[in-house]
């Protein structure tokens, strides 16, 4: 515990004295004014003031080491938070309330994330995945890289099959099955499954005929269609004199 406390004096102390020292008294018109302030102050009273733990000023004691230190490289490592991640259901990990992709097999897996100044990397198992723009300034948010997430296209395979039933037998019927698709915007699968049962119930004679009709007026009521159908069938089929007897009645 001691040795603790010290430690912890230590690491403290200083932070007390740049608050007692430097701030007190002084005001800064912005951040770069802030910085050549401090650095005055460091250079002309932190570090010419003697200090007991080195028996010297920091000043004095640089001036000693200097000969003996290396130069820092011309390149400088990027400055980075690095933590992992799970991926959610949803494909996205989350950084300071924000959510940024991954492609949608690595769902449930851990990833590694580097939050940089301007960027997110995000990799797994020491490859990279993703690499967005850091979203600074909002909350819950999401930036979502294209081909991560696919979206499911249902094809419309039932509408293509009756419409391929229904086509090529009569130009009427070709244009009446594309009328009737433009006219329920591409959502006519029943529509065409009732039309191909119309088709399949009735002779094609009366069945071709009420579809010319419908088509000239517009007409794309399935029911009603039905009833040109019947009139046609009625015509054509079941045509009965209406001046003529009945046998049984001649019969008696």
């Amino acid at each position: 515990m001691q040795l603790t406390a010290l430690a912890k004096g230590r690491i403290e102390r200083p932070f007390y004295w740049v608050e007692k020292n430097f701030l007190p008294g002084r005001s800064f018109a912005s951040f770069d004014d802030l910085n050549a302030q401090a650095l005055h102050w460091c250079i002309e009273v932190a570090n010419a003031k003697p200090k007991r733990a080195l028996g010297m000023s920091p000043e004095a004691a640089y001036v000693m080491e200097k000969p003996h230190l290396r130069s820092l490289p011309a390149v400088l490592p990027a400055v980075y938070d690095v933590f992992d991640r799970v991926v959610d259901l949803y494909g996205f990990v989350s950084v300071d309330t924000n959510r940024y992709s991954v492609p949608e097999r690595l769902v449930g897996k851990t990833v590694t994330v580097y939050k940089h100044y301007a960027r997110i990397e995000i990799h797994y198992r020491r490859m990279s995945v993703a690499i967005h723009p850091r979203l600074i300034g909002v909350r819950d948010a999401r930036h979502t890289l294209p081909g991560h997430h696919t979206i499911p296209q249902r094809a419309p395979r039932q509408p293509a099959l009756h419409a391929q039933l229904l086509c090529g037998e009569h130009p009427a019927l070709d244009a009446y099955v594309a009328a009737l698709g433009a006219h329920l915007h591409g959502r006519g699968t029943r529509a065409l499954n009732r039309l191909l049962q119309l088709k399949r119930s009735y002779p094609p004679q009366p069945f071709l005929a009420a579809v010319e009709q419908a088509l000239k007026y517009g007409l794309f009521d399935l029911i009603r269609l039905e009833t040109l159908v019947l009139r046609h069938v009625a015509g054509d089929f079941f045509a009965l004199d209406d001046d003529g007897q009945d046998d049984t009645a001649d019969d008696a």
